[in-house]
C-alpha cells in the first residue's frame, strides 16, 4: 500500500476545518469526521491529520501540554 503524499488544504478546505474546529468540535467522532472529509474533498485520513496537528496548535496556544491529557478532574 502506497503511503499518502501530504496534502495541503486550499483556502476553502482550511475555512470548513477550521470551523468545525473553532465552532463544532475540537475531537469530532468517526462520523463527524467523514462528514468533514466529505464536505472538503479530502480524506478521512488526512482529514484526521488536520484536526490532530490542529488541535496541538491550539494546546500550545493555550498553555497547555501538546500531547492529549485530560485536564479535567
Amino acid at each position: 500500500m502506497a503511503t499518502e503524499e501530504p496534502v495541503t488544504p486550499t483556502e476553502e478546505q482550511l475555512e470548513i476545518l477550521e470551523y468545525n474546529f473553532c465552532k463544532v468540535n475540537k475531537h469530532p467522532d468517526p462520523t463527524t469526521l467523514c462528514l468533514i472529509a466529505a464536505e472538503t474533498g479530502l480524506s478521512e485520513e488526512q482529514t484526521l491529520k488536520w484536526f490532530k496537528q490542529r488541535l496541538a496548535e491550539w494546546r500550545k496556544s493555550e498553555g497547555l501540554p501538546s500531547e492529549s491529557g485530560s485536564v479535567r478532574d
